[in-house]
């Protein structure tokens, strides 16, 4: 293990092994871990031995500078590849092995840094696929059974407007998802999300290419997901102004390693980790 982590491994209280930081602890319940989770190409390690858990309840926030491994990570633990070593829970289930959609039915939403919509369909029709796609039954009336077929459609339909209504997107709900403006994209991206029923969900650079008013806009829906206790939010993010204004927690990646992980403001103030991040500009980040 490189010097640089040795240095950094504990800050006061804060293990970034299996221990949680003082500061989440008693905010939830683990609903995501990965244990020494890693992945090699060839001879290169992209992520290695990341130990880690992630609660109900709270925002993390994972920084570091470019090539540190971040988005290689998220992409780990929502299955888009596959670990070449360690482990991924949600909850206590051993999801390792499950490929990126059975990770999805278990819970785990991934937003990417490019939105991945259906582009020709409407707001509406996007949010209402993604409602059926996961309602076998549950958004049915207890007797829906005996309803006809256009009452059962109309409950998927109530819960996709309610979606668009939560989101602020039932202003352009019929307008096509490709006609939207970037940061309406991400809303609805983040609609489809939730009407996975996702626990888990997972933000690359959520205000990446978005104009200085659409960004608040993102924020404050993330903001408004993360008081769901249920929710467990993780996010890649170069905008520390963000972190700060977001994040329960931070976690620190260099060269594939976790250096860092605690409170925004212990964090980001150790020496290795403003090293790691901005060289001999660290000061920035304080």
């Amino acid at each position: 293990m490189s010097a640089l982590v040795e240095t950094s491994i504990t800050v006061g209280d804060i293990d970034t092994r299996d221990n949680l930081p003082s500061n989440t602890r008693g905010m939830g319940s683990p609903s995501l871990r990965t244990r020494n989770l890693g992945v090699s190409f060839g001879g290169h390690h992209a992520v290695r031995n990341v130990t880690t858990h992630f609660l109900s309840g709270t925002l993390t926030a994972i920084v570091g500078p470019n090539g540190a491994g971040k988005t290689t990570f998220f992409n780990l633990v929502s299955g888009q590849i596959r670990s070449t070593a360690g482990e991924v829970f949600v909850g206590d289930e051993n999801v390792s092995r499950d490929p990126a959609a059975v990770r999805a039915r278990k819970g785990i939403g991934r937003a990417f840094q490019l939105t991945n919509l259906f582009p020709r369909l409407t707001v509406r029709e996007n949010v209402r696929l993604a409602v059926q796609a996961t309602s076998d039954g549950r958004h049915r009336h207890p007797v829906s059974k005996f309803l006809s077929v256009w009452s059962d459609h109309r409950a998927l339909a109530e819960r996709a407007d309610q979606l668009l209504t939560t989101t602020g997107l039932a202003r352009v709900s019929e307008r096509a998802a490709s006609s939207l403006a970037h940061g309406d994209q991400r809303k609805l991206e983040v609609a489809l999300l939730l009407a996975l029923e996702s626990r888990v969900l997972m933000f690359d650079e959520p205000t990446a290419g978005m104009s200085a008013s659409e960004s608040p806009e993102v924020l404050d829906l993330i903001k408004q997901i993360k008081r769901d206790p249920a929710k467990t939010i993780i996010l890649v993010e170069h905008k520390m102004d963000v972190v700060r204004e977001l994040a329960d927690r931070v976690l620190v990646m260099h060269d594939g390693e976790l250096i860092g992980d605690g409170n925004p403001t212990d964090v980001m103030a150790l020496p290795t980790v403003q090293s790691a991040y901005l060289g001999n500009h660290g000061k920035e980040l304080q």
